[in-house]
């Protein structure tokens, strides 16, 4: 991203940010125990109720039980969930200052619900398809 890492960082554990990444496929809500907080500032490895993720912003379509179990302060952040969808999602994003900005690497885990042999390949393709997608839209975030 070509921008410092503490602004990249505020942007990427801020709710408003985390959906601007998203849009337009998908957003995600704060469960209501988390209102106002970041994943900087939630109880760690607790989990804080469901965040929906919606279609477009408008049709729930799965719900993840977001629990944030480390961060490391202005570089990483570890999110260990269920989902109605998936029996395990793990979602690890570490920042990294570059002589241009930082760098923004996610590790992406999961393990689907329903034992459809095809399934967990199918759905690592849509994942970094969206995880790509998220990052263009960091990026531009920061162009502007």
């Amino acid at each position: 991203m070509p921008a410092e890492l503490s602004a990249v960082w505020a942007r990427v554990v801020d709710p408003e940010g985390i959906n601007y990444e998203m849009r337009p496929w998908m957003t995600m809500t704060m469960p209501r125990q988390a209102s106002g907080l970041t994943i900087e500032t939630v109880p760690l490895g607790r989990p804080l109720g469901r965040a929906w993720l919606r279609l477009l912003g408008i049709v729930p379509f799965d719900f993840d039980q977001l629990s944030i179990v480390e961060v490391d302060t202005g570089r990483r952040f570890l999110e260990r969930s269920s989902m109605l969808s998936m029996q395990l999602w793990e979602h690890e994003r570490t920042l990294t200052p570059t002589a241009g900005g930082t760098q923004v690497h996610d590790r992406v885990t999961f393990q689907p619900r329903l034992p459809i042999p095809e399934l967990p390949a199918l759905m690592g393709r849509v994942v970094d398809a969206f995880f790509k997608h998220r990052h263009r839209r960091l990026r531009a975030y920061f162009a502007d």
